[in-house]
């Protein structure tokens, strides 16, 4: 029982992380398109893009279905 109860609060603290990441890859892109409006391109822009979308590929990984239907941070769960 217990850990079934740890396992649904690891989820909900997987799902916190990954809005917060998300949130984290839309500002990054803000921020890079204010600097590039405002100095034009340089290697801090281009920094700032790169890592939103390593941001985006990491939470898109985790949540995309397996051709079997589950969510990679469910799997855990569902082999149990």
């Amino acid at each position: 029982m217990f850990l079934v109860g740890a396992i649904g609060a690891i989820s909900r603290a997987m799902d916190w992380v990954l809005s917060i990441v998300t949130l984290a890859a839309l500002v990054l892109i803000g921020g890079a398109i204010y600097l590039w409006r405002r100095q034009g391109w340089g290697k801090q822009v281009g920094l700032m893009l790169l890592l939103a979308a390593v941001m985006i590929a990491n939470v898109l990984v985790w949540t995309i279905p397996t051709p079997r239907g589950a969510e990679p941070m469910e799997r855990p769960a569902a082999e149990r």
